[in-house]
C-alpha cells in the first residue's frame, strides 16, 4: 500500500511540472582552425576543426535537439566565390562540411553560400545532458602566390554564428525557429618568407673534336614571396673548381667547362656571393634565370659520356 502511494505521488509531481521543464539549453565551443603552409607553390592549403554542441533539459526523455550551425562570411568578408582573410592583402578561403572540401558550410540567412550542415543531440533521461561533436573542413584557394608575406585571419562571432536550435520536430533547419547561440573561432595563416627552386639540365650533346667553342643554354627557375631579396648560387661540381673550371668527367679523365650569367660569357656564374652570384627581388611568380654554358677549345678525351653534377643555391 505505502508503494503505490509513493508511485501516485510522483506521478502528481510530474504532472504538476511547469511546461518550462522541458526546455532545452545548448552551449557551443570551437577550436581555432590554423592553417599551416605556404601559397607560394600554388597548392591549395587545407586545414581542419571541431564543433562541439553540449545540451542539457531538466526532463529530457530520450528526444533530440536539432542544432542549425549557420556561418555567415566571417569579419574578413567574402566575394560570391569564397570568404577572405584580412591582412597585408585579402587571402580567399572557405569552409566545407566534408573532407573532400565540396560542400560550403554555409548559413541560411548568407545567400553567397549553401545551406549548414544538420546535426543532432541526444538528451537521454530525466535530468539529461548531451554532446555531439563535428568536423569542419578548411581551405586556403589554390594559384594565390602572389600574396604578400604575414598575417592574415578572419573571425566568427556574435552575428556571424547565428546557431539555432530546438527540440526535433522533423521540420529541418528550413523552418528558422527555435532558440539562438553562438560560438567564437577564428581561421588563420602565418606566412614566412619563402622560395622554390627548380633547375634545367645542360646538354651539350654529340660532339667530336673540341677544337672549337661548344656553347648550350639552361636555366634556373626561381620563385620567391613578393618582396623577399634573393641570391642564386651555382655550386663548383665535382671537380670543385671555379665557375669558369669546372669539369664533366668519366672515370679519371674530364672536359672542362664554364657557366656564365649572360650570353657574351664574360660573365662567371659561381658561389662567391657579391662577386659571381645572381641577385633579384621575389614577386610570387616564377622567374626564369637563364645559364649559359661553354665549352671552350681543349685537348679531346675518349669518346664516352662525360658528366657533372651542380647544386644550385637560393639564399633568401
Amino acid at each position: 500500500m505505502t508503494r503505490s502511494l509513493h508511485l501516485l505521488l510522483l506521478l502528481t509531481c510530474l504532472n504538476l511540472l511547469p511546461a518550462a521543464a522541458f526546455a532545452q539549453t545548448c552551449t557551443f565551443s570551437t577550436s581555432n582552425m590554423v592553417f599551416s603552409g605556404s601559397p607560394l607553390s600554388g597548392a591549395a592549403i587545407n586545414g581542419t576543426t571541431s564543433l562541439t554542441a553540449n545540451c542539457s533539459a531538466l526532463i529530457g526523455l530520450f528526444r533530440r535537439v536539432l542544432i542549425c550551425p549557420n556561418l555567415n562570411a566571417g569579419s574578413g568578408g567574402a566575394t560570391s566565390a569564397a570568404r577572405l582573410m584580412t591582412g597585408p592583402a585579402s587571402l580567399s578561403y572557405q569552409l566545407y562540411q566534408d573532407s573532400a572540401r565540396q560542400t560550403v558550410w554555409g548559413s541560411w540567412t548568407w545567400a553567397f553560400s549553401t545551406r549548414p550542415p544538420e546535426f543532432f543531440v541526444d538528451i537521454p533521461a530525466v535530468l539529461g545532458t548531451g554532446s555531439t561533436t563535428v568536423s569542419m573542413y578548411g581551405q586556403i584557394l589554390p594559384n594565390q602566390t602572389t600574396v604578400p608575406v604575414g598575417s592574415y585571419s578572419s573571425t566568427f562571432s556574435g552575428a556571424q554564428t547565428t546557431f539555432r536550435y530546438r527540440f526535433d520536430d522533423g521540420a529541418g533547419c528550413a523552418n528558422p525557429s527555435g532558440i539562438s547561440g553562438t560560438t567564437n573561432f577564428t581561421v588563420s595563416l602565418q606566412t614566412a618568407k619563402d622560395c622554390l627552386v627548380s633547375a634545367q639540365n645542360i646538354d651539350f650533346g654529340n660532339r667530336g673534336v673540341l677544337s672549337f667553342n661548344l656553347d648550350q643554354d639552361g636555366q634556373v627557375s626561381v620563385n620567391c614571396s613578393p618582396g623577399t631579396p634573393y641570391v642564386v648560387a651555382l655550386g663548383p661540381g665535382g671537380a670543385n673548381a671555379g665557375p669558369t673550371a669546372r669539369r664533366m668527367t668519366k672515370g679519371a679523365e674530364f672536359i672542362t667547362y664554364g657557366l656564365y650569367r649572360d650570353t657574351a660569357r664574360t660573365l662567371p656564374w659561381g658561389d662567391t656571393s657579391g662577386t659571381n652570384t645572381f641577385g633579384g627581388t621575389g614577386s610570387g611568380i616564377t622567374q626564369n634565370l637563364p645559364v649559359y654554358a661553354r665549352v671552350p677549345p681543349q685537348n679531346t678525351p675518349t669518346p664516352g659520356t662525360y658528366s657533372d653534377t651542380i647544386v644550385v643555391t637560393v639564399t633568401y
